[in-house]
């Protein structure tokens, strides 16, 4: 059945994203691997090819709303479906200033940086969650991951880098109003914090690869029909709000 899925996964040129492409399509799926950078992309499809997967490179920067529309249509066009999501794109501007948390403070933050982060964090998963669930529920199957952080829990949140935080947060917002406005469906939706990984917004001091990242990711990609949806994961294990 996989090999009839299509995903779509954003941010897919490296790091956490190049690995969710790469075992979604070793799993069987086609992927579209989306990323704004047309040579980086293009590239990381072309090796994810050499290996056998089938996979194909969009240019988009998902915080135009011109280029989320163009990719919907293109979905419609080239395949006439999207069978999941993985809103994996993200932004850490204030990670620049990670050895001085005083330089994140929300009392002194720049509150246009914040805007931005919200935009690729937050808002570019609602537009692409707006554009790609018609054609999931014309065929009546769908996997949504919002790739999230536990720097978004409200449950353990803590000072410093409220951008990245409030960002997070939202998105795990986005996630329970999409997953009850589609209980009814079979449509699933959740989000999942991969852990601190080694990328380029991770770090090389972070403590996991973005391999094991991946895997809590994909996990939710590929749920059953009678997996969970409205949840945040970590690892295939729930975890606070």
């Amino acid at each position: 059945m996989l090999a009839q899925k299509l995903a779509v996964v954003t941010g897919a040129a490296r790091g956490l994203g190049l690995s969710v492409a790469r075992d979604l399509a070793a799993a069987g799926c086609r992927v579209l691997m989306v990323g704004r950078n047309t040579e980086a992309i293009e590239d990381a499809a072309r090796q994810l090819r050499e290996s056998g997967h089938d996979v194909f490179p969009h240019t988009a920067d998902v915080t135009d709303a011109g280029a989320v529309a163009a990719l919907a249509a293109r979905l419609r066009r080239e395949f006439g479906r999207a069978d999941i999501l993985v809103n994996n794109a993200g932004v850490f501007p204030e990670r620049r200033n990670f050895a001085q948390p005083q330089a994140g403070s929300v009392l002194v933050v720049d509150a246009e940086m914040v805007a931005a982060t919200y935009a690729c964090n937050a808002l570019a998963p609602l537009r692409l969650i707006q554009a790609i669930v018609p054609l999931m529920r014309e065929n009546g199957y769908g996997r949504i991951v919002n790739v999230s952080s536990g720097m978004g829990q409200l449950s353990a949140m803590g000072g410093s880098w409220p951008g990245y935080r409030m960002s997070k947060a939202a998105l795990n917002a986005l996630t329970c109003l999409t997953a009850a406005e589609l209980a009814e469906s079979p449509i699933k939706v959740n989000s999942v914090c991969p852990g601190w990984c080694q990328t380029e917004m991770g770090g090389r001091d972070a403590s996991r690869s973005a391999d094991e990242g991946a895997k809590g990711i994909v996990w939710a990609a590929l749920l059953p029909d009678d997996g969970p949806s409205g949840g945040f994961f970590r690892d295939g294990l729930p975890i606070d709000w």
